[in-house]
């Protein structure tokens, strides 16, 4: 039994020997089996429009907190939160201190200097009484209209009108109140037809993002999107960001969007209408930081190939694809799925479907 079990074990050995021969002459005629399976893309010239996307917010310029001119006692409000005004209005009234009985006394006088004016110029027109007595008339005369026009402007301080039209968002000192010029709010008004919104952009976009720019604006919380252009890109670039100014006016016709509301830019900084775009997945980087991707070249009907190791420069990238620069063509044939598994100069086959 020994001897028989050995005779097997001598038998098994040399037919693994042969197994093994066999295979390995199987591996050197049949190559095909070992051709990777590839899929590829052919690059095509498109139009190509990167955006740079940054945060803003909604303001406007007839957003305004009215302080009063005049020291003394709010002793009217005529208006109501959410009332709508028109620009001139009168919003509020201050306590003269007695302004107008001073005002009225000063008519008196300045009605008595005209009446003695025009007399005296009267009597010098035919040469009656003397130059000086003419302009003595006259001098005083037009002091007493200066004063009256003085003081019917400090009177006029007294009211509170409205600088623009537009809503009163918040009435905040109430009728009876002192106020003080120039300190005391009284209230707010807006008004939603002119807004914009301002961000700043970093000073590298400078000579990219610059008036008349295209810009797509979403609105998250309204859950809309507008297109509109750049009206202003300021000049000055402030020293504590290294950031400059970029205003983008708003349509806002139906009053949905309000001050301070966040909203999403993507500017139009760059446009190629004839460029180049390859999937950043499929670009790899050589040892001298060189970027490089696989071609096919000369492909048969079975859908067999060369691949080739191509040196690239590329550009500005948008989403999960970006511009190539140099190294390709339009009509170039392109390795996609499988590039990281082959090298230059392997045979592959094309399994596009």
């Amino acid at each position: 039994m020994r001897t028989k079990r050995a005779e097997l074990v001598n038998n098994l050995k040399e037919l693994q020997d042969e197994i093994k021969l066999l295979d390995e002459k199987i591996s050197l005629l049949d190559t095909a089996k070992h051709i990777p399976l590839i899929t590829t893309f052919t690059a095509k010239q498109e139009v190509f429009k990167h955006v740079l996307e940054i945060q803003g917010n909604v303001t406007t310029k007839n957003l305004l907190t009215l302080t009063p001119e005049f020291n003394g006692i709010l002793t009217n409000v005529y208006v109501k939160e959410g009332q709508k005004v028109k620009k001139g209005q009168t919003l509020a009234k201050i306590d003269d201190g007695g302004l107008s009985q001073q005002l009225a006394q000063l008519q008196i006088q300045a009605d008595l200097a005209k009446t003695t004016f025009e007399r005296q110029k009267r009597l010098w027109d035919q040469k009656i009484g003397s130059e000086i007595q003419f302009l003595q008339a006259k001098s005083n005369f037009e002091a007493q209209t200066e004063a009256v026009n003085q003081l019917q402007k400090q009177i006029a301080k007294t009211t509170v009108r409205a600088p623009f039209s537009g809503t009163i968002d918040d009435v905040i000192s109430e009728q009876g109140s002192v106020v003080a010029a120039g300190q005391t709010p009284l209230m707010q008004i807006v008004n939603l037809d002119e807004m914009y919104i301002e961000t700043d952009i970093p000073e590298r976009y400078i000579s990219d993002v610059v008036k008349g720019k295209d810009v797509s604006v979403e609105f998250p919380i309204l859950g809309k999107t507008i297109a509109t252009k750049i009206k202003q890109a300021g000049d000055v670039i402030h020293p504590a960001n290294r950031t400059f100014k970029v205003e983008v006016d708003i349509p806002n016709e139906d009053k949905s969007i309000k001050p301070n509301l966040v909203a999403k830019l993507k500017i139009n900084d760059y446009t190629n209408k004839n460029a180049l775009l390859i999937p950043q997945s499929i670009i790899s980087e050589n040892a001298n930081g060189e970027q490089y991707i696989y071609v096919i070249k000369n492909k048969n009907d079975k859908q067999e190939g060369v691949v080739e190791r191509i040196i690239i420069k590329t550009g500005k990238t948008q989403g999960d694809v970006i511009e190539v620069l140099s190294g390709i063509e339009d009509g170039t044939e392109i390795v996609q799925e499988g590039a990281r598994s082959i090298k230059d100069g392997q045979t592959v086959q094309v399994i596009n479907q």
